[in-house]
């Protein structure tokens, strides 16, 4: 009698077999398992200004809402969020317990996502907006542990709880020396709202975003709970220079700036051969600005000769227009010294913005830079690969695999021809 082979069978395990082999195992008991656990607090305005109904049609709480659900499904693991309001229990007139109103609505910690969003959907709209003491109780919330510590704060009106200068509060917080950074959020932003949402986010290094539309929000919020999870990401405050030769040399980083309308700001990346150069730059329109825009970056040498540009432009209301580009510096034609010394590129970055009829010039618009210098095509390869990043490496095994089990399936297929002739 003869046993029936089944091929596919074998395949399937050979390819298994492969596959496991290929894959990273699991860490050693010994080994780091990651960095402490980063903590994110979001702060929320609920005053009655929220109602308005000015965000794609919709009131600015249901936006906030939306935002916050997808945000919190798209939290990383290893992130403790928690949830804090301001404005959002007392109605009354009378200021000084309408400047107490602020509660924390989920703890820091592991975050349970029924249980969050559950608590987001009961709020409405209220009462005032006391955006200094809502900063206090925010950076004690987020006391205690070893990793990053950031706070969201989302609102779209100045404090109403003067003198307590929410500006000056977010000064306070940094020179405690606690590493605790604020990022900043307007909604619908008046020119003094932006003015204060700016100064308490530039006070601890964060970022200040104004915000009309639900996508925006939504995106913008989830970058900044992802950037707590990777804290080496949190952008630097640089200065860029009239000119390439007086420019600041950046390093592989974020780097922020601020730029006036219709003018240039220069950085310097120095670049070894066999190096690439990728970098992007977002300019944010934190005011009015008339209809047509653009942003320009360009990488030249020292002496002007442009190498590569990328530039974006586009025409009615935006929150903020991105371009980027990429420079691959061949490999040294020779031992020689100079062929092996690291070449200046310049970055300069342009902008065609115009504040409308009445809007302040000062100060700039809002500038997001990444470098990022990487060795050769090796890791260049990880990215630009036909679009298949990483997937090399698995289909590379499927190649072998295909490979092998056709070499198996004609050795099996030969065998069972034999043993039925001899049959």
């Amino acid at each position: 009698m003869i046993t029936k082979i089944r091929p596919a069978a074998w395949l399937w395990v050979l390819l298994a077999a492969l596959t496991m082999g290929l894959q990273p195992g699991p860490a050693l008991a010994g080994e780091p398992g990651g960095d402490a656990a980063p903590k994110v607090e979001l702060v929320l305005d609920v005053s009655g200004s929220m109602r308005a109904r000015d965000i794609d049609g919709g009131s600015r709480m249901a936006a906030a809402k939306q935002a916050f659900n997808e945000v919190l499904d798209a939290t990383p693991e290893e992130v403790e969020l928690g949830i804090r309001t301001l404005g959002a229990q007392y109605r009354g007139n009378d200021r000084q317990e309408g400047c107490k109103d602020t509660q924390q609505l989920y703890p820091v910690g592991p975050l349970d996502r029924t249980e969050a969003k559950t608590a987001v959907a009961t709020l409405a709209p209220t009462g005032w907006t006391p955006i200094g003491p809502a900063l206090l109780k925010a950076a004690d919330d987020l006391q205690g542990g070893e990793g990053s510590r950031r706070i969201v704060l989302i609102s779209d009106g100045e404090d109403t709880c003067a003198p307590l200068d929410p500006c000056v509060v977010a000064r306070e917080i940094a020179a405690k020396d606690i590493h605790i950074t604020i990022d900043t959020l307007g909604l619908v932003p008046d020119a003094k709202t932006q003015a204060q949402l700016s100064c308490i986010a530039s006070a601890t290094g964060g970022t200040y975003t104004a915000v009309r539309h639900k996508k925006d929000l939504s995106r913008r919020v989830n970058q900044l709970v992802d950037r707590a999870a990777e804290p080496e990401v949190t952008p630097v405050a640089v200065e860029g220079a009239a000119e390439c030769a007086k420019a600041p040399e950046l390093a592989s980083g974020l780097y922020t700036d601020r730029e006036e309308a219709g003018t240039h700001r220069w950085y310097r990346v120095a670049l070894k051969p066999g190096q690439e150069l990728r970098a992007s730059v977002s300019v944010a329109a934190d005011r009015a600005v008339a209809r047509d825009y653009g942003v320009l970056l360009r990488a030249t040498t020292l002496y002007g000769r442009e190498i590569v540009r990328g530039q974006e432009a586009g025409d009615g209301r935006t929150d903020v227009i991105s371009t980027g580009l990429r420079y691959p510096r061949p490999e040294a034609g020779s031992d020689d010294e100079a062929d092996n010394a690291a070449e200046t590129v310049c970055l300069r970055v342009s902008n065609s913005f115009a504040p409308a009829p009445g809007v302040k010039t000062a100060p700039g618009f809002p500038v997001e830079l990444t470098v990022d210098v990487v060795d050769g095509p090796d890791e260049a390869s990880d990215v630009a690969a036909f679009g298949l990043g990483r997937g090399w490496w698995l289909l590379a095994v499927l190649v072998l695999a295909g490979f092998l089990g056709g070499l198996l399936w004609g050795w099996i297929s030969r065998w069972r021809v034999t043993v039925w002739r001899t049959n």
